[in-house]
């Protein structure tokens, strides 16, 4: 009922509106210029508003930069990143230059050659010159980017065994992830959904000797400076593992397993420190402080007090709960990250543990 009021609402100040407009028409006399074909005083107008858009245009994206550049991801906390973050700068700035050039010269043409009584518009069929010049410089620089993303991307899949990577396993599902770490063979025991039973959340194959040393933990932990290799599995639908701050991200595809490496270099401790992140810290906290006041004074419980962590995000819209799928990782040093491995459960004792 309240969706139908606000439609018949809506019509009638549509209708007031347009009766406006005829009575204002009416009101402007005889001698009034009713025709609609543009004149001078319309173009002159018309010329004068695309300039001061530009205007607008130019001071609303410097303030955008100026506002809003601080909302960008700190350094990348990976080795790979930094080339990631480089393509993409380099991209930007292309874009970025363009875009000022071909917008000023698009709304300051529009007032300069502003339609005007007597004059007449140059026309001509075609100019090979012209035709040439923005055809080959677009593509001379689209090759080139792409080239360079080209070896970017070869740089970060191309995972050399000889640096023997730690593997690791990310399984998803709705609405969760877990990993699973190789064990002191480094290599993984035979999965699939098949297998999944009881406890054996992740489809592990029991009668698989490769299986008996992994060891499945809901936090991820690695070790910084160490390569890492990735490799995931789906459970239901299509996922993706986003690694925001390690500039990286995979598709986790139900019946297939992909991967990629990287190698993380700097500590959760390390980024909690840096000025960025202290700053950021600070500004959500003060944020919470006066959210906490209010919930507070309507008898709800404050907000805990917000401390970074590294976190894997799914970045694929996979269901209700998407937007809670989420695993916390921390960086550590090799010493820490194997002192906290040490202590956990291998497969093989798991399930002896149920028997």
């Amino acid at each position: 009922m309240t969706v139908f009021l606000v439609i018949i609402v809506l019509a009638l100040l549509a209708v007031t509106g347009w009766q406006m407009s005829k009575i204002f028409q009416l009101s402007q006399g005889p001698e009034a210029d009713s025709s609609e074909i543009a004149n001078d005083n319309d173009n002159r107008q018309q010329a004068k508003l695309m300039l001061w858009f530009m205007i607008f245009l130019y001071v609303g994206m410097a303030y955008s930069f100026w506002q809003w550049s601080k909302l960008y991801l700190p350094e990348a906390a990976s080795e790979h990143g930094n080339q990631v973050d480089t393509l993409m700068f380099i991209s930007i700035g292309l874009i970025m230059v363009v875009q000022v050039i071909t917008q000023a010269l698009l709304h300051w043409f529009a007032y300069k050659y502003q339609g005007k009584k007597g004059n007449r518009a140059l026309f001509f069929a075609d100019n090979d010159k012209l035709e040439f010049i923005w055809t080959i410089i677009p593509v001379i620089t689209l090759a080139g980017l792409i080239i360079y993303g080209l070896f970017t991307w070869s740089d970060i899949m191309n995972i050399s065994e000889d640096n023997d990577p730690i593997v690791i396993e990310l399984y998803a599902k709705q609405f969760s992830w877990q990993a699973r770490y190789a064990g002191e063979d480094n290599t993984l025991g035979e999965a699939n959904v098949r297998f999944i039973e009881g406890i054996n959340t992740v489809g592990l194959n029991v009668n698989d000797p490769y299986a008996d040393d992994d060891k499945i933990t809901t936090e991820l932990h690695l070790p910084v400076g160490k390569e890492v290799l990735f490799k995931f599995r789906s459970q239901d639908v299509l996922h993706s593992a986003y690694f925001p701050h390690f500039r990286a991200q995979m598709n986790v595809v139900p019946g297939m397993v992909t991967q990629f490496a990287f190698t993380p270099d700097i500590t959760t401790e390390e980024m909690r420190t840096s000025e960025y992140m202290v700053d950021k810290v600070r500004t959500i906290n003060e944020i919470r402080k006066d959210n906490s006041e209010a919930l507070m004074a309507e008898g709800e419980a404050p907000l805990d007090s917000y401390e970074f962590d590294y976190f894997l995000l799914c970045n694929k819209i996979c269901g209700d709960a998407h937007y809670n799928m989420q695993m916390k990782i921390v960086v550590e040093s090799e010493e820490d990250y194997n002192e906290w491995l040490s202590e956990q459960d291998t497969f093989e004792s798991t399930m002896e543990s149920v028997e």
